[in-house]
């Protein structure tokens, strides 16, 4: 069980949206390089201000902006005929452009140690692969758990909250990044079998 179990129901609320914009002429490529320069940005103000109080409480509320425009895009795609190789290629790459450029400032907060958020950046980028590679053999993109990208966001919104809350950067924002390394490993691990199977 992954928070991406949960997407069927988010698409469904996300459908009359989405339906709005494939009707204005909006392209499933606008909104993933939309997605991405946000992220880039977001990531830029976290690592420029070393994590002030007012962009981490930000974080959590961009990070469902940016789930939501990874459905946004995926079903104007799937859904309105606008699927292309070159989309598929630029939502792939864009995902981990935008993944590493939002997790990996967090190594310029005082308190954090680097070498945590920089393992927990790369594993997310094999976990992307071997999601990718498993299509690649078996026809089928792998998303099993327990740490996909969902997961991944969903663990730097809560520590970007808690620490936008006051909660001092420390040991224990180490420890969260460890099992959530940890556990990517494991997904990562997962992917790599089943896509094979």
């Amino acid at each position: 069980m992954t928070i991406y179990d949960l997407k069927p129901k988010f698409q469904a609320l996300l459908r009359p949206i989405v339906q709005n914009l494939a009707g204005k002429g909006i392209t499933p490529n606008q909104v993933t390089l939309f997605a991405m320069l946000l992220s880039i940005i977001v990531g830029g103000v976290i690592a420029w201000t070393k994590g002030a109080t007012w962009i981490l409480l930000f974080v959590p509320f961009f990070m469902f902006l940016r789930m939501a425009l990874n459905a946004i895009d995926g079903m104007l795609a799937k859904e309105h005929n606008m699927k292309t190789k070159k989309g598929a290629m630029f939502n792939e790459m864009s995902d981990v452009i935008a993944d590493v450029a939002l997790f990996l400032p967090f190594a310029f907060i005082v308190g954090i140690n680097p070498i945590w958020v920089v393992l927990f950046a790369v594993v997310g980028v094999f976990n992307e692969m071997a999601g990718v590679v498993a299509q690649t053999l078996s026809g089928t993109r792998r998303y099993d758990g327990p740490m996909g990208k969902s997961d991944r966001v969903f663990v730097v919104g809560v520590i970007s909250l808690l620490l936008g809350l006051g909660l001092s950067a420390g040991l224990w924002v180490d420890i969260i990044f460890m099992i959530a390394t940890l556990l990517a490993i494991r997904s990562t691990y997962n992917r790599a079998i089943r896509g094979t199977e």
